[in-house]
């Protein structure tokens, strides 16, 4: 479903990614862990279509993210580290909005919004502005937006951040059945290890811009002899404390350009 092969982004003299080669089949959940700075954040926007590469090759459910970027943004759905929702609207006016960049069609969206509300336990709060909604209501209601155009891919970019373990663990489980039901591939970051131990099937390890490891989770601490991911992480890069990443295009801005692309 992911291909990618020598894969490298520079901005000047500095590399961001450097010639990274991995692949994420069909179906699978999928994690993509690093320090800050490693090149994750680089990669998930060269995946997404809102970075242009320096070199190397990309498919995403078959096509190039560079030369037909249109079919890439139809083939995914995103939820950014940040809100990007449009706090002024309802939960089921955000989910219409969507639904109409996307060109879903209408009977589409009167059947699938309800479902998408119900699974993850909005529906008896569709006509409140989202304004009102907590944290951990918004992150539920971005993940029900991004599986309304039936997308063959999700990138979640750390989904669960600054919520609580119970909040976290009834989103996994919203993540798990839709993976199950609807057989979407799922690309997510995550800065909470035990979250990638248990629901990543594979695991890669990005740090300077270079895939360090990738394999099962127990592949991971077979390899550096470790007890836990956690562990297994910090012996693949290292306790050295880093700085925030670069940040780039807000949320609300990347959500209207890949908005834009999803109508052409």
């Amino acid at each position: 479903m992911i291909t990618v092969q020598n894969l490298s982004k520079k901005f000047g003299e500095f590399t961001a990614v450097d010639g990274i080669s991995f692949d994420v089949k069909d179906g699978e959940i999928f994690a993509f862990l690093g320090p800050n700075g490693a090149g994750k954040s680089t990669t998930i926007k060269i995946l997404t279509t809102l970075l242009q590469p320096t070199g190397g090759d990309v498919r995403i459910n078959g096509h190039d993210p560079v030369h037909h970027p249109s079919e890439v943004r139809r083939s995914f759905g995103i939820v950014f580290q940040d809100p990007s929702l449009d706090d002024d609207l309802t939960a089921l006016e955000n989910m219409e909005l969507h639904g109409v960049l996307y060109d879903v069609p209408d009977d589409v969206r009167k059947r699938r919004i309800p479902e998408l509300l119900k699974l993850v336990d909005l529906h008896e709060r569709k006509d409140d502005l989202v304004k009102e909604f907590s944290g951990g209501m918004r992150r539920r209601l971005e993940i029900a937006r991004g599986f309304l155009h039936h997308p063959k891919i999700i990138f979640l970019d750390e989904p669960t951040l600054g919520l609580d373990p119970q909040t976290r663990n009834h989103m996994w489980t919203y993540l798990k059945e839709l993976n199950k039901n609807e057989g979407t591939t799922i690309f997510f970051t995550t800065h909470y290890m035990e979250e990638a131990d248990r629901a990543a099937e594979r695991i890669a390890v990005i740090d300077h811009g270079k895939i360090i490891a990738i394999g099962r989770s127990e592949d991971l601490k077979k390899q550096t002899n470790t007890a836990s991911l956690e562990d297994a992480f910090l012996a693949l890069t290292g306790k050295t404390i880093r700085e925030e990443g670069g940040g780039g295009l807000d949320h609300m801005r990347q959500m209207r350009t890949l908005w834009r692309g999803g109508r052409r």
